[in-house]
């Protein structure tokens, strides 16, 4: 209610972030390492953006806060990456690159997809942490910004990775992963 949540997603749907789109590779990455990573230390997480092992194919971030040995560790993956803007075929007032708030509906290019879930998912960790001081479990993040083209390069960063991203339970912020 304070309006720090859509003061956040404006800045994440700001962020044009079209996978598709052969001229955005820089906004691809500084989403994790302007945005996304420095966010997520706000909170207490170590991170770090990871190129992918497919050549010329977008970056994954890899954020861990590690509470203690003992506790369960939960292993939640998203995208920052959307389709394209289609910049113009907005309905008049609204575009892909600007938050549109319409009574309790929001409009922004990823809003729903994904950067909407993930955002919810760092405003969530937030308050819990403001609330209580700690989480109470592990939590590792797995951003790619590959999702819109096909994941190109998770399976085989998964595959490679397999100590970093190990976990007792899974959280998929985006369908059936």
């Amino acid at each position: 209610t304070d309006g720090r949540f859509l003061q956040d997603l404006a800045r994440r749907v700001a962020m044009r972030t079209e996978s598709k789109a052969p001229a955005r590779p820089p906004e691809l990455l500084a989403y994790l390492t302007d945005e996304i990573g420095p966010s997520l230390a706000k909170l207490g997480f170590e991170f770090r953006v990871f190129d992918n092992p497919v050549a010329d194919a977008p970056p994954l971030l890899v954020a861990q806060r590690i509470e203690g040995a003992d506790l369960p560790t939960i292993l939640a993956y998203g995208h920052g990456d959307v389709v394209q803007g289609h910049e113009g075929q907005w309905r008049r007032g609204a575009g892909p690159w600007a938050l549109t708030v319409e009574g309790d509906r929001v409009f922004g290019r990823g809003t729903s997809d994904n950067k909407g879930q993930h955002s919810v998912l760092i405003a969530s960790l937030a308050a819990i942490l403001e609330t209580r001081g700690h989480l109470g479990f592990n939590l590792k993040i797995l951003l790619e910004m590959a999702e819109e083209v096909g994941s190109i390069g998770l399976e085989q960063f998964c595959r490679h990775n397999r100590e970093l991203l190990d976990a007792d339970l899974f959280i998929g912020t985006d369908g059936p992963r």
